[in-house]
């Protein structure tokens, strides 16, 4: 899908060093016929590099994504010109997420599931969870011991749920986000389905991980969740996370190079700016560094001897923003409006900034797998 037009500044939509690291992503080219190139964003502008890689997914499992990514490529314009063909920056790769990988949004999973998707009901099920677990579940390792004698505690307190089981035990949440191709990227709508009434944006980093089980780099996601159906039950995790336009990425994918590398996924910082056309405003941060889980443990747990994804995969790390700051005065929390404006920033990687509409009045996601070969095919991309 192609972008809308988005407001913002150049310098807003790179990273705070701009393109002195090793940027790549997927750009929609006019043209006989059109289609999705690989692009190498520069100081000198943006350069296709399809001849190099013709998807982001070879570009990603080759055995040097840096000397692919640098290659020369065909200079095709400047950024600025070019921002509404942004598409995400990913295309073959499994879209995964990883839950409740922070204490706060173990909590709010649990607020959701008491309150069964009420929101009316959520403060104060917030209240009584705090005063049961909340200081335990903060300061717990998922997987120790001290989290098994937790969990017999909670057990006989009647208060376990299987968010507490994948919060703290051993095996971390990672479901399926959205198929292949169907993530939207920068200046896109994202939708929330018109049957929802409790919604929030996911602000997450976003793990770029090769066929070998390798991070190669990183970028941003919105991992839109509908708090009312998943409360009503887990099982629907599916209906209330993947839904037409529910996975935003990008703006693009920065790799690992001598200026970035895993330990600065690691302290990541990501804020969160959400605009509505009711003047409201919503601000917030999210600190990787609290995180529950290291990335590496996330990305072991998602692929390995049991799961394989030969095209890799882009992991979303879970948020620890759950924003619960009421939209009207004396209202219940916060839910989206259509038309909010939501932006993600992350030093290192950028700003991703998306627009909220309903599913089923955004563009229908028709472009797949099967079109993209097609489409690389005829433009002799496909070797």
């Amino acid at each position: 899908m192609i972008g809308a037009s988005v407001a913002i500044s150049m310098a807003d939509i790179l990273p705070e060093d701009g393109t002195r690291g090793t940027l790549v992503g997927r750009i929609w080219r006019k043209g006989h016929p059109e289609g999705p190139s690989i692009v190498a964003v520069r100081a000198e502008g943006v350069f296709d590099i399809s001849g190099s890689a013709a998807t982001m997914t070879d570009l990603c499992n080759a055995p040097d994504p840096i000397a692919v990514a640098r290659s020369p490529g065909q200079r095709i314009g400047a950024l600025e010109d070019l921002i509404n063909a942004l598409l995400a920056p990913i295309d073959l790769q499994a879209i995964k997420a990883a839950g409740v990988t922070f204490a706060v949004s173990l909590l709010e999973r649990l607020i959701e599931e008491h309150a069964k998707g009420d929101p009316t009901r959520a403060e104060h099920v917030r209240k009584e969870l705090n005063d049961i677990i909340g200081a335990d579940v903060s300061a717990i390792r998922p997987g120790s011991p001290e989290a098994e004698a937790l969990k017999r505690t909670l057990l006989e307190r009647d208060a376990w749920s299987p968010y507490l089981e994948v919060g703290i035990g051993p095996y971390a949440e990672i479901f399926t986000k959205a198929p292949p191709m169907a993530a939207v990227g920068y200046g896109a709508d994202i939708g929330i389905r018109p049957d929802s009434d409790w919604n929030n944006p996911e602000p997450e980093v976003t793990l770029i991980v090769s066929a070998r089980g390798t991070i190669v780099g990183a970028t941003l996601g919105n991992d839109v969740n509908l708090r009312d159906i998943e409360g009503r039950s887990a099982l629907l995790l599916g209906q209330a996370k993947d839904n037409n336009g529910s996975c935003a990425i990008g703006p693009f994918i920065r790799l690992f190079d001598e200026t970035f590398g895993l330990d600065d996924v690691r302290q990541a910082k990501v804020e969160l700016e959400v605009t509505g056309p009711d003047q409201f405003r919503l601000r917030g941060q999210s600190d990787l560094s609290k995180i529950s889980r290291d990335p590496t443990d996330l990305v072991m747990q998602a692929m390995g001897g049991t799961h394989q994804y030969p095209d890799g995969m882009a992991l979303m790390t879970g948020t620890l923003f759950a924003p619960t700051e009421p939209r009207i005065p004396g209202g219940t929390g916060f839910t989206h409006l259509i038309g909010d404006r939501v932006s993600i920033r992350s030093p290192k990687l950028g700003t991703l900034t998306n627009t909220v509409n309903h599913c089923d009045k955004i563009p229908a996601w028709t472009f797949g797998v099967s079109a993209l070969m097609r489409n690389l095919a005829a433009r002799g991309l496909l070797r």
